[in-house]
């Protein structure tokens, strides 16, 4: 989805946080190598293919996901969706229970034009190779109304599917039926409320954390089966647009993506630091809920510092845009 203040943003970080990199980082991530792939709007770990991670442009492309290797950078595999219509603004996906691929045809760019977005969900397949899959195709309606959203999860204990809408203010987590259905409307109903400017999300494996991120920062929460409760902030990396996360499979991760040409997967410790799904904030990671971290270094505070003054700058462009 083409956003231009969120192009404004990834212009003033890349100039703001041009620092040296630490040689204590850790995991580094990987680069999108595919030239096809331009537009990564979502991120997921496969199950069955440990190291691959699916993704997949968000308009302007066609019924494609493509497995990348995060071992090399490079598309091991595209898949082409069939049994589907053409795909509008697709900016999520989601692995289920039984190695169940979710995507989210979800994006409105006009912020509730359409009366209704779709999910499509098919198998991960066990060989990869370019192949044709035929999906299910499912119908969504929100109970409040039509509205734009970037991130659908689904539980990885009981397959039901959540959507967050995006929304400046603040958002809310969207609860689907136990069990989606291709012959009818599945209507999606508010259950909580997210405090972010929501551009992705991912439960951790074991089903007990719930990731949302934004485009400057993210939180977690306590998943308790869909009644979500605030446990801290995470350690987002600053990207240009900053558009997906998902967790590693062994859920000791998380992955961040942005959009754009040979766009960067970057890692940060997930909340707890292992699969255990702990909601302790790592060591040396983000701040808490309640902002009482005190093991930020020097460093870390200086590009705090930054990163508040470009927020404040592309917020105040905003403002004076909209006067115009």
């Amino acid at each position: 989805m083409r956003r231009p203040f969120a192009l404004i943003a990834g212009v003033l970080l890349v100039g703001a946080f041009a620092l040296p990199a630490s040689a204590a980082d850790g995991d580094k991530g990987f680069t999108i190598k595919d030239s096809r792939i331009t537009e990564s709007s979502g991120l997921a770990a496969s199950r069955l293919h440990p190291g691959i991670y699916w993704t997949h442009n968000d308009s302007d492309d066609g019924p494609y996901l493509y497995a990348v290797d995060s071992a090399t950078g490079e598309t091991v595999a595209r898949l082409t969706l069939t049994g589907i219509g053409s795909p509008r603004d697709v900016e999520a996906i989601s692995i289920g229970p039984d190695n169940q691929i979710y995507v989210g045809d979800i994006g409105d760019n006009l912020g509730g034009t359409w009366p209704y977005v779709w999910i499509y969900q098919l198998p991960e397949p066990k060989v990869l190779k370019d192949q044709t899959l035929r999906a299910t195709q499912y119908v969504v309606k929100y109970s409040d109304g039509p509205r734009n959203a970037e991130s659908l999860v689904v539980d990885p204990k009981t397959g039901r599917a959540y959507i967050i809408d995006k929304n400046e203010d603040g958002g809310h987590l969207y609860e689907g039926p136990a069990k989606l259905s291709a012959s009818g409307t599945n209507i999606f109903k508010p259950v909580a409320t997210v405090d972010l400017w929501a551009t992705d999300a991912a439960i951790s494996p074991n089903g007990q954390q719930l990731a949302v991120r934004g485009y400057f920062g993210g939180i977690y929460y306590d998943w308790n089966g869909g009644r979500i409760k605030r446990a801290g902030r995470l350690n987002v990396p600053l990207q240009g647009q900053g558009e997906s996360v998902t967790y590693t499979d062994d859920g000791t991760k998380l992955m961040y993506g942005s959009e754009g040409s040979d766009s960067s997967v970057q890692a940060e410790d997930a909340p707890g630091g292992s699969s255990s799904g702990s909601s302790k904030s790592p060591s040396g990671g983000g701040s808490s809920a309640s902002g009482d971290d005190g093991s930020a270094t020097d460093g870390k505070l200086k590009v705090g510092v930054v990163a508040v003054a470009v927020v404040a700058a592309v917020f105040g462009l905003r403002r004076l845009f909209r006067r115009n």
